[in-house]
C-alpha cells in the first residue's frame, strides 16, 4: 500500500497543479486585498458626492422658496415655512429613512423629521460620543468654505439607541442664515461591501472546488498511465492546454458575469430615472420661460438660462441613447460568457443589416478610405437571425478593415451575396490593408488576444463577433495577405428561403465617397 502511494505521489505532475495553485491564490489575492479595498473607497467616494448631489437639490429648493420672497409674492414667515414642510417630508435611499435637517448659523435647529424636539432649541453645546461639536462643525465649515464634509457619530436614523458613524454634507444658504444637509451612514457602506465579500468568496470556493476536481482527475490519470511513459507525456501535454483554457474560461465567464451584472444596475438606473428628468425638465420649462420673460435672462447652472434651455433635453438624449448602449455591451459579454446559444427567429434581409452598419460608420469610412464600394445582391434569401447582433458583426468588421487601411487610396468593399450551393448568404468585408501575419491569423478569434493593446484594444471584438456567427450557426472566414489585405466572409445558413420582396436598392453617398458597383459580383 505504501509502495503504490509513493508510486502515485511521484507521478503526480506538480508543474501542472502548482500553477493553476497559484493562479488561484493571486486571483483570490487580489480580489480581498486590491478590489475590494478598492471597490469600498470607490463606493464612499460615490456616496460622498451623492449626498452633495442631495444637498445641492435641497439648497435648490431653499432658493426656489428665497426667490417667491424676493418677488413678494410670499412673505419671509411664508416661504421658509412652505421650505421646510417641503424638506421634511423628503425622504431617499433603499428603505426611504434617509432625510434632510436645516440649522441656522448661531446655530439653533430650524428642522430636523426625526428629531422634532430639537427645533428651535440652542444646539451649539450638542457633541457625540468623541465630544465633537456637531452643529459648531456644521457652522464653521460653512463659514470656513461655504460647504463641506463633516464627520461625527449620529443616531442610526429613526433609532436614537443605536449611535454610529456619520458622514454629511453642509451647505449655507446665505439669504436666509441657514444650514442644510444630509449624511450617509458608514455602516450602509460597509453592509455592501460585506455583501460583496460573501459573493466574492463563493466564487472563490466554487473556483478551487474545480480546480480541485481537475487536479484530482489529473493524479488519477498520471498513476494509470505510468506503464505508457511515452504516451502518457503526450497526452499529459495535451490535457495541459486543455485544463488550463478550461480553468482560464471558467474564471472568465464567473468574472463577466459579476460584472455585467454589477454594471446592469446602475445602468438599469440611469435608463429608468432618465425620462423622469425629461419630462421634469419639460414641466419647468414653462415656469423657467415665465420667470425668464419677467425678469430677463439669468444664470442656471453656471450657464445662461438661454443657451442651457435648448442643451438639456440633447444632453438627457445623449444619456439614454450611452445607458442603452451599455446596455448592449453588457448583453454581448453576457452572452459570450453562456454556454447555450440562443435562438433567432426574427426574419433578416442581410442587405439592410449591411446598409444600417454602414451608416453607423460611415463617418469613419470617409475618414479612412476615398476609394469605398458597397454591393447589394438581388433576391437574397431572408435568414433567421438576430439583426442587431448582426449589425454589431459588420460594424466591428468595417472598422477593422478601416484601421488595417495604410492611407486614403486604398480601396475598401463590402459585398452581400447568396451561395446556392452552400444555401447560405454571405456577407463580405474586402479590404486592401496592411494585411495580417499567418501566425497572428491563427490566434485573431482568441479572447483578449491583439496587436493593438498600446491603442486601447481589448482583444474582444473579434472573439464576441465570432460567437455571434457562430450562435447563428454560421462561420467567421478570415483569408489574408501581409501587404495585400484582408477578405473576410460572414457565412449564414439560409434555413428557410424566402426572397425578400423587393431588392435592396444600392446606395451612393450625396457627396460622391460612396460608388454603386452593382454590376461587378466579384467586388
Amino acid at each position: 500500500m505504501i509502495h503504490r502511494t509513493l508510486i502515485l505521489f511521484n507521478a503526480v505532475p506538480i508543474r501542472i497543479i502548482l500553477p493553476a495553485v497559484i493562479t488561484v491564490l493571486l486571483f483570490v489575492l487580489t480580489i480581498f486585498f486590491l478590489i475590494l479595498p478598492r471597490a469600498e473607497s470607490q463606493l464612499m467616494e460615490a456616496r460622498r458626492e451623492m449626498i452633495r448631489e442631495l444637498t445641492r437639490t435641497a439648497w435648490g429648493t431653499l432658493e426656489f422658496y428665497a426667490e417667491r420672497e424676493k418677488s413678494g409674492e410670499l412673505t419671509r414667515e411664508n416661504a421658509q415655512a412652505l421650505a421646510t414642510a417641503h424638506l421634511r417630508r423628503l425622504r431617499y435611499g433603499s428603505d426611504k429613512k434617509d432625510y434632510f435637517w436645516i440649522n441656522d448659523m448661531h446655530p439653533h435647529m430650524v428642522m430636523h423629521p426625526y428629531r422634532p424636539d430639537l427645533e428651535g432649541r440652542d444646539i451649539s453645546d450638542m457633541t457625540d460620543k468623541s465630544g465633537v461639536p456637531i452643529f459648531v462643525e456644521f457652522v464653521r465649515t460653512v463659514k470656513r468654505s461655504g460647504a463641506g464634509y463633516v464627520d461625527y457619530d449620529w443616531q442610526w436614523k429613526d433609532d436614537p439607541d443605536r449611535v454610529v458613524p456619520k458622514i454629511s454634507y453642509v451647505e449655507g444658504f446665505a439669504p436666509w442664515g441657514w444650514i442644510v444637509g444630509t449624511g450617509i451612514y458608514v455602516e450602509d457602506v460597509r453592509d455592501q461591501i460585506a455583501a460583496m465579500t460573501r459573493h466574492l468568496t463563493l466564487m472563490c470556493l466554487g473556483i478551487l472546488t474545480i480546480i480541485s476536481a481537475l487536479s484530482a482527475y489529473i493524479i488519477w490519470r498520471s498513476f494509470m498511465v505510468t506503464r505508457e511513459k511515452k504516451r502518457a507525456q503526450e497526452q499529459a501535454g495535451l490535457r495541459q492546454k486543455q485544463l488550463f483554457q478550461a480553468a482560464k474560461m471558467v474564471s472568465l465567464g464567473t468574472l463577466v458575469s459579476g460584472v455585467a451584472h454589477e454594471i446592469n444596475n446602475p445602468i438599469t438606473s440611469v435608463m429608468l430615472n432618465t425620462p423622469t428628468l425629461e419630462k421634469a425638465w419639460a414641466a419647468a420649462i414653462p415656469i423657467l420661460d415665465d420667470h425668464s420673460q419677467k425678469h430677463g435672462d439669468f444664470l442656471m447652472g453656471g450657464m445662461r438660462y438661454s443657451r442651457i434651455r435648448d442643451r438639456i433635453p440633447q444632453l438627457l438624449a445623449n444619456i439614454a441613447d450611452g445607458a442603452v448602449r451599455v446596455k448592449v455591451i453588457v448583453a454581448d459579454l453576457r452572452d459570450f460568457a453562456r454556454e447555450k446559444a440562443p435562438e433567432f427567429t426574427e426574419d433578416v434581409d442581410l442587405n439592410k443589416v449591411v446598409q444600417k452598419a454602414v451608416g453607423l460608420v460611415s463617418n469613419m469610412i470617409r475618414k479612412s478610405t476615398d476609394n469605398f464600394m458597397i454591393h447589394y445582391a438581388e433576391d437574397l434569401p431572408l435568414i433567421s437571425a438576430n439583426t442587431q447582433r448582426l449589425e454589431q458583426v459588420v460594424i466591428n468588421l468595417v472598422v477593422n478593415a478601416c484601421q488595417s487601411l495604410p492611407q486614403s487610396s486604398a480601396s475598401l468593399r463590402v459585398a452581400t451575396r447568396y451561395d446556392a450551393a452552400e444555401n447560405a448568404g454571405i456577407i463580405e468585408v474586402r479590404d486592401e490593408g496592411i494585411g495580417i501575419p499567418k501566425e497572428v491569423l491563427q490566434r485573431i478569434k482568441d479572447p483578449f488576444f491583439t496587436t493593438k493593446r498600446d491603442s486601447g484594444g481589448t482583444g474582444l471584438g473579434l472573439a464576441i463577433s465570432d460567437k455571434i456567427v457562430e450562435d447563428h450557426g454560421g462561420t467567421l472566414l478570415f483569408t489574408s495577405m501581409p501587404g495585400q489585405g484582408t477578405t473576410v466572409q460572414v457565412i449564414l445558413p439560409v434555413r428557410e428561403i424566402r426572397s425578400t420582396e423587393t431588392a435592396t436598392e444600392e446606395t451612393q453617398r450625396t457627396d460622391g465617397t460612396y460608388q454603386s458597383d452593382q454590376s461587378d459580383q466579384s467586388e
